[in-house]
C-alpha cells in the first residue's frame, strides 16, 4: 500500500513541472490591482494628499505629501515588475507592508466582507442594514425606473469595503516573497540563471526532491 501511495505522489509531482503557472497566475492578477490603483492615486494626487493628512476623514498621517508619493509610486513600480518576473521578492515586502496598513487602518472597522451580504458567518449588523437597504432601493427602482435596464450589466450591490480583498492581495504578496515569481516567464528567473548560478542550482535540486 505505501509502495502503491510512494507511486501516485511521483505521478503527482510530475505536475511540478509547470510549477511556474502558479507565481505566474498571482502576478497577472494583482498587476491591473496594483496598477489601477497607483493610477487612481497618482491622476487624483491632491485628494490623496488630502485624505493621507486629514485627521478628520482620512489616515492623519504626518508629511503627507511624502507618504502618498512613495504609496503612489510604489505600487506604480510595483505592478510593472509584478508583469515583469522583475525583483519579485523584493517589490512583495512594501506591497505586502500597504496592504496590511490598508486592511488596519481604513477596512477593518467594517469588518470582513468587501459586498455586504445579510445572512452568513461574516454577516454584521453593518451588512445586514445595508441589504436591507438595498433590498427597499431595488423596490423603489422597480416602481419608477426601467429595472432591467439598469441591471442589464450586473446586479446592485452594496459596498462593505471590509478587509476581504486586502487580505487576500496580502496573502498572494506573501506567497511571492518566498517562492519568487517563477520559472521561465519571470526575468527574475533568467538573472539567476546567469548570475547566481550556485543558488539557482540548489533551488533547482530541492524542486527535483519533493
Amino acid at each position: 500500500m505505501i509502495n502503491f501511495l510512494n507511486k501516485l505522489h511521483d505521478y503527482l509531482n510530475l505536475t511540478r513541472a509547470f510549477d511556474f503557472l502558479g507565481p505566474l497566475a498571482m502576478r497577472l492578477y494583482l498587476f491591473p490591482i496594483m496598477w489601477m490603483a497607483g493610477m487612481h492615486q497618482y491622476t487624483g494626487f491632491e485628494s490623496t494628499v488630502a485624505w493621507f493628512g486629514n485627521a478628520e476623514w482620512g489616515l492623519g498621517l504626518a508629511f503627507p505629501t511624502l507618504m502618498a508619493g512613495l504609496v503612489t509610486g510604489t505600487e506604480l513600480v510595483g505592478a510593472v515588475f509584478l508583469l515583469l518576473g522583475f525583483a519579485v521578492r523584493w517589490v512583495s515586502i512594501p506591497l505586502f507592508i500597504i496592504m496590511i496598513v490598508a486592511a488596519y487602518t481604513v477596512h477593518l472597522p467594517n469588518g470582513w466582507l468587501a459586498v455586504s451580504e445579510g445572512s452568513g458567518f461574516f454577516a454584521t449588523d453593518r451588512t445586514i442594514a445595508a441589504v436591507e437597504r438595498l433590498s427597499r432601493a431595488k423596490e423603489i427602482l422597480q416602481k419608477y425606473g426601467d429595472y432591467d435596464w439598469l441591471t442589464e450589466q450586473g446586479s446592485f450591490v452594496v459596498l462593505n469595503n471590509g478587509v476581504e480583498f486586502a487580505v487576500i492581495y496580502a496573502i498572494m504578496l506573501l506567497i511571492l516573497f518566498f517562492v519568487g515569481g517563477g520559472r521561465y516567464l519571470s526575468l527574475d528567473y533568467w538573472i539567476a540563471k546567469k548570475f547566481r548560478s550556485q543558488a539557482f542550482i540548489y533551488k533547482t535540486s530541492v524542486y527535483s526532491r519533493f
